[in-house]
């Protein structure tokens, strides 16, 4: 399972109202080859599910992932910081053995 930080919904919750993405998106989240470390996240918004995903709902937010992303981020927080240190989406990912000074990017 995927799971969200209410800073996370709120900020995932905004991006999509601004986009004009109505109740039938949802968010992808995705492991993808490259970045410093090897594996680099993704994550965009989708209406249409594909064979083998794997959806999840946290917080009332609908989470999808294709099944090889699921196997790197079963466990995973999704979180959102906006302050000085840094403006952005984060994962807290248990599976990763290193990743980047960035934290864009994980290896297993």
């Amino acid at each position: 399972m995927v799971t969200i930080t209410d800073k996370a919904k709120s900020k995932i919750e905004e991006l999509m109202k601004d986009g004009g993405l109505d109740e039938s998106y949802f968010l992808r989240v995705s492991v993808k080859g490259g970045g410093c470390s090897g594996l680099s996240y993704n994550m965009d918004f989708d209406n249409e599910t594909q064979k083998g995903d794997q959806d999840f709902e946290d917080k009332g937010m609908k989470i999808v992932l294709d099944m090889k992303s699921f196997l790197y981020l079963a466990g995973t927080e999704l979180d959102f910081s906006d302050g000085l240190n840094g403006k952005g989406f984060n994962f807290v990912n248990p599976n990763a053995s290193r990743t980047c000074g960035c934290g864009e990017s994980f290896s297993v």
